[in-house]
């Protein structure tokens, strides 16, 4: 009784826009929020980016990893760095920094492990989706990366409130579904995401493909679909079917070939 009063407070809280980030998130969110801004200048951007030490590294990371550095030049600072991977893909890498500092404070070892797994799921389902976007679905490969970065905030979320209150997400029935979908949409507004992401994400639950795939949903259902890492969310569950939508077994390897390369290409600066 007293984990279901607790849930029904994150959700109350959820729907009244009072959910509290850690304090960890709190520099990436700003910069973040920043960049969703049309006038946002580059001095600001990159003041933003050197007031935080981790940011300031991992974006000169971003700038030197494969995907970013086709010449193979590095850069050395923060300013360069801005400059060659562009406020699409700094934006991306801040959201990449706030989900993943849901999980980072985590003490309860299981609770840790999931929220690992929740992690490799999604490096892998961004690549996918990226990959998938262009080559399949007709989808910006920006936009299906970063929706892919973002698709489980909520989550992240959740297994960072269980660790303060044990057992909270021991029973899906009672969190996954409607409540589970407040929580994920009070998340992304507290993150600036668009809402076009917001709704392709939103719409994932209990969603089934229909040809052709078009579109970011359709992207982002594939994408999980091909991910080889499942989300401890959705274990037990069946995954979509993918007959009628990717048929060329050549064109599949070479999605899977390419996403696994843009994986481990950023995941050092983007995705760790």
């Amino acid at each position: 009784m007293e984990k279901l009063r607790d849930f029904s407070q994150i959700v109350a809280q959820a729907a009244r826009g009072e959910l509290v980030f850690p304090t960890s998130v709190n520099a990436a969110l700003r910069l973040q929020l920043a960049l969703a801004d049309p006038d946002c200048e580059m001095d600001d951007v990159i003041r933003k980016v050197l007031g935080e030490p981790l940011l300031a590294a991992r974006t000169v990371a971003l700038a030197n990893a494969a995907v970013f550095n086709r010449s193979g030049t590095p850069v050395t600072s923060v300013r360069a760095a801005v400059q060659r991977v562009g406020y699409r893909n700094l934006y991306t890498m801040a959201a990449a920094m706030v989900v993943r500092q849901f999980g980072a404070r985590i003490r309860d070892d299981r609770l840790r492990a999931q929220a690992d797994l929740l992690w490799r799921h999604t490096a892998h389902v961004a690549a996918l989706a990226h990959v998938v976007g262009r080559k399949l679905t007709a989808t910006d490969p920006d936009t299906a990366l970063f929706a892919g970065i973002v698709h489980e905030a909520g989550g992240f979320y959740l297994l960072s409130r269980a660790d303060e209150i044990p057992g909270l997400l021991d029973d899906p029935a009672e969190w996954m579904g409607a409540a589970q979908e407040i929580i994920s949409r009070e998340i992304m507004k507290k993150m600036a995401i668009p809402e076009p992401v917001a709704q392709a994400i939103v719409s994932l639950r209990g969603a089934t493909l229909t040809p052709p795939p078009l579109g970011l949903r359709d992207t982002l259902l594939i994408a999980k679909r091909l991910a080889p890492v499942r989300s401890p969310f959705t274990a037990g569950q069946d995954s979509p079917s993918l007959a009628g939508f990717v048929d060329d077994n050549a064109l599949l390897d070479q999605i899977l070939l390419e996403s696994s390369d843009e994986a481990a290409s950023m995941s050092a600066a983007l995705l760790v």
